[in-house]
């Protein structure tokens, strides 16, 4: 009735290796079953006794093993490019006061689909651009004193090294291109 059929096999024979648990255990699997266990889990009514806690709780608790992941996620073509951030705009606010500001243009360049760091620290410039560039950005905004009065953002191409000042309703246009 609600479809897990397809999704859940029963095996009573399954055991789980750690002594803490005391009750139903579960594994779960590739659909295709030619990897290990995805995750597994079970219950465990007295493993928090055993760290300190002063009553029983009964609990049940899963790990998922990472490196099965990745295998799984990779036979389907499913593992993302890691090799580049993908960071599209790096955003930094040059001090506490232009935050709001750079939150504003971060969250309208991040509802047009783009993926975008805010530098919330406070750092040197030179710091912002090194930043930049090791994330891969193309762009990067900048918002001091004069542009957060102004409504206003600076950009800078990181590829061709120009830099305009945009108001903030232009900016997803100008990063667009």
């Amino acid at each position: 009735a609600y479809g897990f059929r397809d999704w859940l096999v029963f095996d009573a024979s399954v055991v789980r290796g750690l002594a803490y648990y005391t009750g139903v255990v579960f594994e779960g699997f590739d659909r295709r079953g030619e990897l290990r266990a995805i995750c597994g889990g079970g219950r465990y009514d007295k493993l928090l006794e055993s760290f300190g806690a002063s009553d029983p709780l009964p609990a049940v608790g899963f790990g998922f093993g990472d490196a099965v992941i990745v295998e799984l996620l990779s036979d389907l073509k499913l593992l993302p490019d890691l090799t580049t951030p993908g960071i599209d705009v790096v955003v930094f606010p040059f001090g506490p006061e232009q935050r709001t500001a750079a939150i504003q243009a971060a969250s309208l360049l991040r509802k047009e689909g783009m993926s975008v760091d805010m530098v919330m620290e406070a750092k040197k410039t030179k710091w912002v651009f090194r930043h930049a560039e090791r994330v891969g950005a193309a762009k990067l905004v900048l918002i001091g004193d004069q542009e957060a009065e102004n409504g206003t953002v600076k950009v800078k191409d990181l590829g061709t090294g120009e830099q305009e000042e945009v108001k903030v309703e232009g900016l997803v246009e100008n990063i667009k291109g």
